[in-house]
C-alpha cells in the first residue's frame, strides 16, 4: 500500500487530510514540524509527502533540500504561500508539485496519484519514447513524428522538449528550464521560454491557442502532459 507522509502545523488541515487518505487506502503517518518530518522520511520511507512550508521549527524549502539530499520521494507542496517567488524556491529545491491553500480535495489526489506514478520505476526502451495521441517523441533517436509525419524542431525547441517530456505531469520551473536549456546567465530572460513554447505548441498541438499537451503555469514554470 502507498504510504504518505502529511506534514503541516493545522491540525484541521491534518485531519481532513487523515480521513480521505484512508478512505482512499493508504497508510498515513503525520508530522507537525520540519524535525519529526525528517526523521519519518528515514524511518518510514514514505512514498510521497504531502508538505506545508509554513512550519513552526523549521521553512518548508529548507525541508525539501534536506530531503533532496538522500533521497527522491516525490514532494507535493501543499501551502497557503501564493506568491510566484515562494513557489519558484519551492520548486526548484526538489519539490514535485505545488498546490495553494484553499484547495480541492479531488484534485489534491489527482496530484498525488500523478506524483506517486510519475516515481514508479520504468523499464529502459519506456524512458527512450514518448507517446500521445497525437505525436510520438523518440529521445535515442531525437525525432518527433506528429500524425505520422516527421516534425523538423531546432535544436534548441529540441532542448527544452526534452527538459520537459523526460518529467511529464511535473512542473517544471522557469528558472530550472532557462538555466538548463539556455545556461546560467539566462535566468531572468523568460521571454525566451514563451517564444519557444509557442513554438513548440504551433509544431505539436491540434490547438496552439488552447494546449493539450504543454500547459502553462502563470508565474512558475511549464508542465507536459501526455
Amino acid at each position: 500500500m502507498t504510504r504518505v507522509l502529511v506534514v503541516d502545523d493545522e491540525q484541521q488541515i491534518i485531519r481532513a487530510l487523515v480521513i480521505n487518505l484512508r478512505a482512499r487506502e493508504y497508510v498515513v503517518d503525520t508530522a507537525h514540524d520540519g524535525a519529526t518530518a525528517l526523521t519519518l522520511v528515514a524511518e518510514r520511507q514514505p512514498d510521497v509527502i504531502i508538505l506545508d512550508l509554513g512550519l513552526p521549527d523549521l521553512d518548508g524549502v529548507e525541508v525539501i533540500q534536506s530531503i533532496r539530499g538522500w533521497t527522491r520521494v516525490p514532494i507535493l507542496v501543499l501551502s497557503a504561500r501564493q506568491t510566484s517567488n515562494e513557489k519558484v524556491r519551492a520548486l526548484d529545491a526538489g519539490a514535485d508539485d505545488y498546490v495553494t491553500k484553499p484547495f480541492g480535495i479531488n484534485e489534491l489526489m489527482a496530484r498525488l496519484r500523478a506524483a506517486v506514478r510519475r516515481a514508479e520505476p520504468v523499464a529502459d526502451d519506456e524512458r527512450l519514447t514518448v507517446e500521445t495521441p497525437t505525436f510520438r517523441i523518440d529521445l535515442a533517436a531525437k525525432r518527433v513524428r506528429r500524425n505520422g509525419q516527421d516534425v523538423r524542431l531546432t535544436p534548441t525547441e529540441w532542448h527544452l522538449l526534452e527538459v520537459l517530456v523526460r518529467t511529464p505531469g511535473r512542473l517544471v520551473s522557469q528558472q530550472q528550464l532557462l538555466h538548463e536549456v539556455w545556461g546560467p546567465t539566462y535566468d531572468t530572460e523568460t521571454h525566451y521560454l514563451r517564444l519557444y513554447m509557442a513554438q513548440l505548441r504551433r509544431k505539436l498541438e491540434a490547438r496552439p491557442s488552447k494546449p493539450r499537451h504543454f500547459i502553462t503555469e502563470p508565474g512558475m514554470g511549464y508542465r507536459f502532459e501526455p
